[in-house]
């Protein structure tokens, strides 16, 4: 796992990747949510004041399956909330996709190797031939940019309205469809680019056993011996500090080395050094052990398939 873009703990590539699972089913839970709340008969609003025709709205709003009514004609018929709830539903939907697709550039670079994408998902350079570019992540990373900027632009166009309609209002038509074009097309690409992408699982576990990623164990384990964690944090980052400075890794130094930095360290501490340990350490409720992510798959899976 990183902050910052630098090594920070160890997890497990499926919590990894839940993550973005926990993102999209709140984007579906907000899209059910923007559903509810347009849910609502607009006819009988007239112009802005209502109609003198004596129509039962309750009538036709059962026959074409409305939850309810509008309260206020004037509003009814100014109202763009729906279209901008979509618009904004639609950009943290793409906002996600563009996260997780840059990940997916990022690991299938030559400087991670984390993942190998398809060839059918990727292009090779006019010039280079050894290239492998990720160009349909890249292209969903672009799209982003369009679907807020087609939020931006309704939210511009609504801000100094007065009611009630305006014919302004005509121009929430194109970035609506804009963005549903937009979102469906690239969740439609998104999956199949996922299901073929290859995990290289030896690269990642090599990884995740450098770069200090046991650090905060090691500050844990001396709170638990009884230490502050501010002094705690200052004794294993004096260790780092000494590693890189001779070259080394946690797992190089002996116990001898380790007492030399404090008193409080006890065989114990060999036993905290690899990246399973701290994994499996995370025992708690939304934690990184397998048990833990495997209640997380098991919840999510029930939620997707509509449990």
């Amino acid at each position: 796992g990183f902050t910052h873009l630098q090594q920070a703990q160890p997890v497990l590539f499926a919590h990894h990747l839940l993550a973005y699972v926990e993102m999209f089913s709140r984007d579906y839970q907000r899209l059910e949510n923007t559903e509810r709340m347009i849910d609502c008969l607009p006819l009988g609003a007239g112009a802005l004041a209502g109609t003198s025709f004596s129509i039962d709205r309750q009538m036709v709003a059962d026959e074409l399956g409305f939850a309810a009514l509008t309260a206020n004609s004037m509003d009814a018929v100014s109202d763009r909330d729906g279209v901008m709830e979509m618009l904004f539903s639609g950009s943290l939907i793409m906002l996600h996709l563009s996260r997780f697709c840059e990940e997916l550039v990022l690991w299938s670079s030559v400087q991670f190797n984390f993942i190998t994408l398809a060839d059918s998902f990727c292009t090779g350079s006019s010039i280079m031939p050894q290239k492998k570019n990720p160009d349909v992540p890249e292209l969903i990373r672009g799209k982003c940019g369009r679907v807020v900027g087609d939020l931006v632009s309704l939210l511009v166009t609504m801000k100094s309205l007065p009611l009630a309609y305006n014919k302004d209002m005509q121009e929430d038509k194109e970035p609506l469809f804009d963005c549903l074009d937009t979102v469906k097309g690239s969740l439609a690409i998104m999956a199949p680019l996922v299901e073929s992408m290859t995990v290289n699982r030896q690269q990642m576990a090599a990884q995740a056993e450098y770069g200090f990623s046991t650090a905060t164990e090691i500050a844990d384990y001396l709170v638990r011996r009884g230490l502050p964690f501010r002094q705690a944090h200052e004794i294993v980052g004096n260790i780092v500090a000494y590693c890189l400075e001779n070259e080394l890794e946690f797992r190089d130094l002996t116990l001898a080395d380790w007492q030399g930095f404090s008193g409080c360290f006890d065989e114990q501490v060999l036993s905290l050094l690899s990246a399973d340990d701290s994994v499996r350490s995370k025992d708690v409720y939304g934690g990184t052990a397998p048990g833990q992510v495997e209640r997380q798959i098991k919840r999510l899976k029930t939620f997707w398939e509509g449990g």
